[in-house]
């Protein structure tokens, strides 16, 4: 993921409220949602070159997302990949705290990542590039190429987006929070990034929803967790184009602790 926008025991319905996008280059093949056959119990999507995955959640309701820490002068080619963490913990036994906890002395075999998880345990977030694990907060934040609720452009938008979109629930929700995910609007010169990909690139990732020739928003995604334990999941896919090639939906409830 390149962008998520969530709110944490903010809605009076839902204990998460979350709209993400995935950016990626066009030509890395990546299978879309849907429960794995090899482990039934997750919903997520698959990068079918590394077999990880960028966001999803269990039917017990763990949770699971990343995005990469941008920073080209550090890229190693030789890297782990930072999806198999999402995989690990979605497929695993161990607790939120815990996973963390054994994979933060492994960070620097990891290009930069920052990782969400929940559990029954709470909200964590952890960077390799940020230090210590921490427990996530009630109410709004955002999370991009950098550390949690750095204010880049995209993730103050996001943030100023969802804070509306909570007004609504149920099928309203879904549509403002797509609204959010589908935001092509290019901040002003001074307000990008320096991150050392130049100034062209810069503006090519700014929006919330990215286009150009060869990379860029391959998925958009809602996941609503309700008080009452039910889920809803929907994940749009895009190829390049304007409009989705497929939309996915996904309810269920979730299991009892």
């Amino acid at each position: 993921m390149c962008l998520i926008i969530f709110a944490c025991d903010t809605h009076p319905s839902y204990k998460l409220v979350l709209a993400a996008n995935r950016d990626e280059f066009y030509e890395r093949p990546a299978a879309p949602a849907d429960f794995w056959k090899d482990h039934p119990e997750v919903l997520a999507g698959r990068d079918l070159k590394e077999k990880g995955s960028w966001l999803g959640i269990t039917r017990a309701g763990k949770f699971a997302a990343i995005t990469n820490y941008r920073d080209p002068s550090s890229f190693m080619f030789d890297a782990k990949s930072r999806g198999k963490l999402v995989k690990d913990f979605l497929c695993g036994k161990k607790s939120a705290e815990k996973f963390l906890d054994k994979i933060s002395p492994q960070g620097a075999k990891y290009n930069g990542y920052n990782l969400i998880l929940q559990d029954t345990g709470g909200f964590y977030y952890y960077s390799n590039r940020g230090g210590n694990k921490q427990k996530i907060e009630t109410g709004i934040h955002g999370l991009s190429n950098h550390l949690l609720d750095t204010p880049w452009p995209k993730v103050t938008r996001g943030k100023k987006l969802m804070k509306e979109a909570l007004k609504y629930k149920g099928s309203a929700l879904e549509d403002k929070l797509f609204e959010l995910l589908a935001n092509r609007r290019y901040p002003p010169p001074e307000k990008l990034p320096a991150t050392g990909v130049g100034k062209d690139w810069e503006r090519v990732l700014s929006p919330v929803f990215i286009k150009s020739p060869h990379y860029g928003t391959r998925s958009s995604t809602v996941l609503l967790v309700g008080k009452n334990r039910r889920v809803t999941f929907v994940e749009k896919v895009f190829d390049g184009g304007d409009e989705p090639w497929l939309v996915s939906r996904f309810n269920f409830t979730l299991d009892k602790p």
